[in-house]
């Protein structure tokens, strides 16, 4: 396999997480009776461009089928992120009626509906049937499909390109990276500008956070490679946040590379420097991951077997992509975890995909009472275990596996 972004050949491993089927692939009963895809789970680094990217398995299209069932707006956490992002986007890019906000990847509208509510023009871009329905019911305009060069020009014959591009948590989610990051340059009024927002690589070697891999995610970012991959693509980075999402993400502000309207700011060459000095352009960075994830595959599963010989039962909330991937990669099955208890509707009803275990409401937590809770998203264990603290009435313990093995 070559590189997706300068195609040099990929040499160098970073994990291997054995097989599993696509982390948002929920099983109905009726599926339970059929075999189920599985593909090999692993991550190579580019030594010429250190982009950290899943080897080829898996097909985008079939990822983002029309049963998704990610849906952004049930985490209150998430939605007052978003919400922020609007207010401070209008006041700092003087964002107003005559302006168009775009926004790729717009799942569910949890973002634009507060770019729509401040009187500001949206168009969401989501390829994802169940998303965009919801998005389409707040009265958001969606284009349901994949965004690349091909979508990008089609709406400059539109005549809609945007004052600013939202991308958040998306950027890490296309197989063509070249491609799509192509169609901003050309999607971007001149004066225009676009945020990437996605997981930082080093908060993920830092934390552990292994449980972040899985097929929909093809690339996993630094600030070192996204700029490069930027600069090859008509875009120039000119400002860098650092964000608590996901378990610590950036935030990239980019502009067109012919334009130039913004001076780059000092964050972008201090994070550059520091990603240097923590690793990211050395080898051994990358070589030490695969034993960190298999010791919280193994604290976690002793500590489900240690449970279930002392006759407890343990279940799980929130039917997170990530938690598939840890239950997967430690072959937990429902013998050890008996349920997953989740606030969206559609997941409920369903099993996860690979250890089959099932979906229910939240009610289902208060009428089997388990002894241990584990928040499958750690990412927001404090917002879930005060949404769960009625079950501390019954002596429940929560419990998060990632980083390390923790109570909470």
């Amino acid at each position: 396999m070559n590189c997706r972004f300068c195609a040099a050949p990929l040499e160098l491993g970073f994990a291997d997480l054995g097989s599993s089927p696509p982390s948002n692939a929920y099983l109905s009963a009726a599926a339970l009776r059929e075999p189920e895809r599985w593909f090999p789970l692993r991550v190579l680094v580019c030594r010429e461009c250190w982009l950290v990217q899943t080897e080829d398995m898996a097909d985008a299209h079939a990822l983002f089928d029309a049963d998704y069932a990610y849906f952004s707006g049930f985490s209150a956490s998430w939605l007052a992120h978003c919400a922020t992002y609007a207010v401070r986007m209008r006041e700092r890019f003087g964002l107003g009626a005559q302006s168009l906000v775009m926004e790729v990847a717009a799942n569910d509208g949890s973002l634009l509906r507060y770019f729509q509510d401040q009187g500001i023009p949206c168009l969401g871009i989501e390829p994802t049937a169940s998303t965009a329905a919801a998005a389409r019911a707040l009265g958001i305009a969606i284009e349901q499909e994949f965004f690349g060069v091909e979508l990008a020009q089609r709406l400059i014959a539109q005549g809609r390109q945007a004052d600013l591009i939202a991308a958040n948590n998306v950027l890490a989610h296309v197989p063509d990276i070249n491609d799509f990051v192509r169609g901003f340059a050309l999607a971007l009024k001149p004066a225009g500008v676009v945020t990437f927002e996605f997981p930082h690589l080093l908060r993920l070697v830092a934390g552990n956070q292994f449980d972040t891999i899985y097929h929909e995610h093809f690339s996993y970012l630094s600030l070192t490679a996204v700029e490069r991959i930027c600069a090859a693509n008509g875009l120039d980075v000119f400002d860098v946040e650092e964000l608590p999402t996901h378990g610590g993400s950036l935030r990239v502000y980019a502009q067109r590379s012919d334009a130039m309207r913004h001076e780059r700011r000092e964050t972008v060459a201090a994070l550059l420097q520091r990603e240097r000095a923590d690793g990211v352009t050395d080898v051994n960075f990358y070589t030490s991951f695969q034993r960190a994830a298999e010791k919280v595959k193994n604290d976690f599963l002793a500590f489900l077997v240690d449970a279930h010989r002392r006759g407890e039962t343990v279940a799980a909330y929130g039917a997170a992509a990530k938690g598939n991937t840890l239950l997967n990669f430690a072959g937990v099955r429902p013998d050890l975890l008996a349920f997953v208890a989740d606030r969206n509707p559609a997941k409920q009803g369903k099993y996860l995909p690979g250890s089959r275990i099932p979906v229910v409401a939240e009610d289902e937590l208060r009428r089997r009472r388990p002894d241990h809770i584990v928040i499958l998203p750690w990412n927001l264990a404090a917002e879930i275990t005060a949404q769960l603290a009625y079950a501390r009435e019954w002596g429940a313990r929560f419990v998060t596996a990632v980083p390390f093995l923790a109570q909470h």
